[in-house]
């Protein structure tokens, strides 16, 4: 009997420990935190057994093989065991994808995955087909794989899924951007993140479609660099080439051609605002479009999609000033995006923990739109040194102080942006809890006027 190790027991390594035990594998599960009790009950109800605030290496390196959670580093103490041991190491999504033949439509890049994921999820269900969400979205691919299997999954992939990716094709691979991120992770090298994200193509045919921004020097120098065995789909603001699948044209239509088919649809009419959401519409109505979904379809969810959670919401207004949750914004990149759409003045709160960032991507755009900067977080030293001269900087540590010193910056007109450039873990759980904080100080204030 195979022996399975699942190492983190969150949504992907649960998932994965009821798939491999359905396929009756001696499963065995390793969290070295806290395991959720909403966990705890699933693995107890499926009869697996688990540990957990610690790992017992006996009962892991007896392994066949081990699917790890995409939060461990491959360089933990319990990884560099395993890989001396060679047992081999794989993604929850790589497991899953053994034991399905359904269409796999795959999203990644640096800014845009979610946003990007949930509208393709959103075209094809409106459509009627029967489609899973999966990856960093939705619930886990091996879960659904193992007891409610769909004929299509929509699955979002960051780079840490990517890296334990071996045999799992895609068959729509969408690439938004690729700009310095997690580079903590990959020995602060730009070209390890970008390799990590190129697997998104390993084993794809010519049947299959790269769906990817045509603009990105990353991505076009990367490809470049290397044989690429999927169909070819770009897209771009203009039109570039003959072959560009979508730009928009001098009629200000969004423009979509795919083999046989010929879309157009104002981008008036587009339910997402702003450059960045340009191209998301632009690349979910692409593999929307290679997915046979018909125009009419196509065209309807473009116009009505709700949005995204923390990525640009409006949080509510107080003294005539807007407040806009942009939480999810955890690079440099997205918060230029989030800037870049911005047409008020713009009190902005960044901070959080730093990833080796490079502020000056969005300097230009602070010096055009931003009048005053809130530094939130533990360590404000980097963003303070970096916007000293620049805009005045206050230097706040938690939540409920960086929204008075904005409140107190803000005058009516104003918006107030929380794009914090930085991930969460510093003052906040997640990224999430960061922006569901944010709101409810918001709405706080809103009932005291």
């Amino acid at each position: 009997m195979k022996r399975l190790v699942i190492l983190g027991a969150g949504e992907s390594g649960v998932g994965a420990a009821i798939l491999g035990k359905d396929k009756g594998m001696d499963v065995f599960v390793s969290d070295f935190g806290h395991i959720k009790d909403k966990y705890t009950a699933m693995l107890d109800a499926e009869g697996i057994p688990y540990e957990q605030g610690g790992h017992t290496e006996a009962l892991l390196l007896n392994a066949d093989e081990v699917v790890k959670s995409p939060g461990i580093p491959p360089t933990a103490p319990i990884m560099l065991k395993i890989k001396e041991k060679g047992i081999p190491v794989i993604s929850e999504i790589e497991l899953a994808g053994r034991y399905s033949d359904a269409k796999m439509v795959c999203i990644t890049g640096s800014n845009g995955k979610t946003t990007t994921t949930l509208l393709i999820h959103h075209i094809l269900t409106s459509a009627g087909i029967d489609a899973g969400l999966a990856g960093n979205v939705g619930h886990s691919m091996a879960l659904q794989v193992a007891r409610s299997p769909h004929p299509v999954y929509v699955i979002e992939l960051s780079s840490f899924q990517l890296e334990d990716m071996r045999d799992f094709r895609a068959n729509v691979a969408v690439m938004l951007n690729i700009t310095p991120d997690h580079l903590d992770r990959y020995e602060h090298k730009m070209e390890n993140y970008v390799r990590a994200k190129f697997r998104i193509l390993n084993n794809m045919r010519p049947v299959d479609a790269f769906v990817y921004w045509h603009d990105d020097p990353v991505i076009a120098a990367q490809m470049r660099q290397m044989a690429i065995e999927a169909s070819l789909y770009p897209f771009a603001e203009h039109k570039e080439e003959e072959n560009t699948a979508a730009y928009v044209d001098g009629e200000n239509r969004l423009v979509i051609n795919t083999p046989g088919r010929h879309f157009t649809m104002p981008r008036a009419d587009l339910a997402l605002n702003g450059m960045h959401n340009l191209y998301n519409s632009m690349a979910a109505g692409i593999s929307a479009s290679l997915l046979d979904i018909r125009d009419a379809d196509i065209r309807k969810a473009l116009g009505d999609f709700q949005g995204v959670e923390h990525r640009l919401e409006y949080a509510g207004t107080v003294d005539d000033v807007r407040y806009i949750n942009d939480s999810k914004a955890t690079n440099v990149n997205s918060t230029w995006y989030a800037l870049e759409s911005m047409s008020t003045p713009v009190v902005l709160i960044l901070g959080g923990k730093d990833k080796g960032n490079d502020y000056s991507e969005i300097l230009p755009l602070v010096r055009q739109k931003v009048k005053a900067i809130v530094a939130m977080g533990v360590d404000n030293t980097k963003i303070v040194n970096y916007f000293d001269g620049v805009v005045p900087v206050i230097d706040t540590h938690s939540l409920a102080d960086a929204v008075e010193a904005c409140r107190s910056q803000a005058k009516a007109g104003d918006t107030v942006l929380l794009s914090p450039c930085c991930a969460s873990f510093d003052l906040f759980s997640s990224y999430e809890d960061r922006g569901r904080q944010f709101k409810d100080q918001v709405k706080k204030m809103e009932a005291r006027q």
